[in-house]
């Protein structure tokens, strides 16, 4: 049953007819995660009762006892074990006092990303999320879980990059007291973690060849075994995957499980580079100084300078975008951002380009399209464009003068 099933309580008698002393409640301890053991003993085993105690058990009741005090007793260890849980889990996600995520932008490029998100996010099947490094793939991993099954747990995020070759297996599946040197104690991995809810594993170009092989029969089975351990948990696991490699060629020059990759191509969301959406930029741009601006205060950046955006290419994608925007706003004179705030590198790719953009007729363009594809309705244009009712008629008043 320990097997198949997870269960939060368990409460066993201290003298059964096919378990040695307290070896049937180390099992559990070293077995189930987070797991809370009530003992039942007669009045000799006092002393076994304080071992127990010592072993793990939470809690033990003596012979004889009514239902009500083990009714009781089952409650406090059932909330216990629950409260364990939601710690560990949230030490392992990156959900914790997040605002909700939103993937900014109105080209043709980011519509077909949040149809695809919208699509696959209730489906359980895996996604592989491509891109350049800083382009949102995490925002797409978020919003994906946000529209899942499972939305009510937090997303457990792991980097690949950061996995010790030697102890990545451990740390994906845990491992059992002494299965390895320095394995001084049985500790869970991620895979437990994530049980009913979603694993998010960026970077998964960077995971060793080997552990490919052993989370390609996870994926398969929805089982798994800790390293030392015989015995199979099930797991109901949502994945989703990410990189900014080519894996592809990775598999073909043999640095990537072929069938791995397989699987877990067997959705692909492409995430394209910023340059190829510069239409996005003055709403990236808005979204930034609202959310990056202290409290209260209101920036405005000048056209020179959003000229300065516009042309540049932005390598390091929406991540260098949002960098820029936050030391323009410390670098800003009376909340107002010019091209003396931006880097070097921005104000010297606007110094070689001759043809400058006007801001301004660029975003008049932007905002009269979507208010035209919403039939002239005013609220789905500002929710659209991701700004207040207020800011669109003040910009609309603007441009009709």
């Amino acid at each position: 049953m320990v097997q198949n099933h997870w269960f939060d309580v368990i409460v066993m008698d201290l003298r059964l007819p096919d378990s040695n002393d307290l070896d049937l409640l180390i099992f559990f301890k070293e077995s189930i995660p987070h797991t809370e053991v009530v003992v039942i003993t007669g009045h000799g085993d006092v002393d076994s009762a304080v071992k127990a105690m010592k072993l793990g058990a939470c809690d033990f009741i003596q012979k004889p006892f009514n239902l009500d005090q083990l009714d009781i007793i089952v409650e406090k260890s059932h909330q216990r074990a629950l409260l364990s849980r939601e710690n560990a889990i949230l030490r392992h996600s990156s959900d914790r006092n997040q605002e909700p995520v939103r993937f900014i932008g109105n080209s043709l490029a980011v519509k077909d990303i949040k149809f695809l998100i919208n699509k696959v996010g209730p489906a359980k099947i895996p996604v592989l999320i491509t891109g350049d490094s800083g382009a949102g793939k995490d925002v797409v991993a978020r919003l994906i879980h946000e529209r899942s099954t499972c939305a009510n747990r937090p997303m457990i995020i792991k980097n690949c990059a950061s996995l010790q070759k030697e102890l990545a297996r451990s740390e994906l599946f845990g491992h059992l007291k002494g299965s390895f040197t320095g394995a001084s104690e049985s500790q869970e991995g991620l895979m437990a973690y994530a049980h009913d809810s979603t694993l998010f594993l960026d970077e998964i170009g960077e995971l060793p060849l080997g552990v490919q092989a052993s989370l390609l029969r996870i994926m398969e089975t929805q089982t798994f075994r800790r390293v030392g351990e015989k015995e199979e948990r099930k797991v109901n696991i949502r994945f989703i995957f990410a990189t900014n490699r080519n894996l592809a060629k990775e598999v073909e020059e043999g640095r990537f499980n072929e069938a791995f990759y397989h699987r877990i191509n067997a959705f692909n969301i492409e995430i394209p580079s910023l340059c190829n959406r510069k239409e996005d930029l003055p709403l990236l741009v808005d979204f930034f100084l609202t959310r990056l601006s202290p409290e209260n205060a209101t920036y405005r950046i000048v056209d020179s300078a959003m000229n300065c955006i516009l042309q540049y290419n932005w390598p390091g994608n929406v991540r260098e975008l949002r960098n820029v925007i936050e030391r323009s706003i410390i670098l800003a004179e009376n909340n107002i951002i010019t091209e003396r705030c931006l880097p070097r590198e921005l104000v010297a790719v606007s110094g070689d380009n001759q043809v400058a953009l006007n801001l301004e007729s660029v975003e008049k363009d932007h905002i009269m399209k979507m208010l035209k594809f919403h039939d002239g309705s005013r609220i789905k244009t500002a929710q659209t464009l991701g700004i207040s009712r207020k800011t669109l008629y003040r910009k609309l008043s603007k441009y009709s003068q």
